[in-house]
């Protein structure tokens, strides 16, 4: 059985930077990975996926240019580094399995194992 946990969360100031990190205990060999970002009142957001491999990478207009999703599968982690961030980014972060065998998916019900969250607050 497949557990992500994020960590990297916190509070920093507008236009600062933060990595998130997600480790999974169990293989996610052959399937895409993606971030996601939950803000208080609000649905679950999409914010970057990652094929299997690595190589393709697609993002969120609101945080592209600014978000670099990666993984490195020898370590069975990805990643999100955030710059520039700005007040609206905050959110709790959820790392995810893409469910299914293709990649990219922004729907957050093509995903099928969840990180527990990582909390990021930008504020002055």
């Amino acid at each position: 059985q497949v557990q992500l946990v994020e960590s990297g969360g916190g509070l920093v100031q507008p236009g600062d930077s933060l990595r998130l990190s997600c480790v999974a205990s169990g293989r996610t060999f052959g399937r895409s990975m993606g971030w996601f970002r939950q803000a208080p009142g609000k649905e679950r957001e999409f914010v970057a996926a990652v094929d299997w491999r690595g190589v393709r990478l697609y993002y969120s207009d609101s945080v592209k240019g600014r978000f670099t999703i990666s993984r490195d599968n020898a370590k069975n982690t990805m990643y999100l580094q955030m710059n520039s961030l700005k007040p609206e980014d905050s959110a709790v972060y959820y790392c995810a399995r893409d469910a299914t065998d293709g990649w990219g998916n922004t729907n957050p019900e093509k995903y099928d194992v969840w990180g527990q969250g990582t909390q990021v607050a930008v504020a002055s």
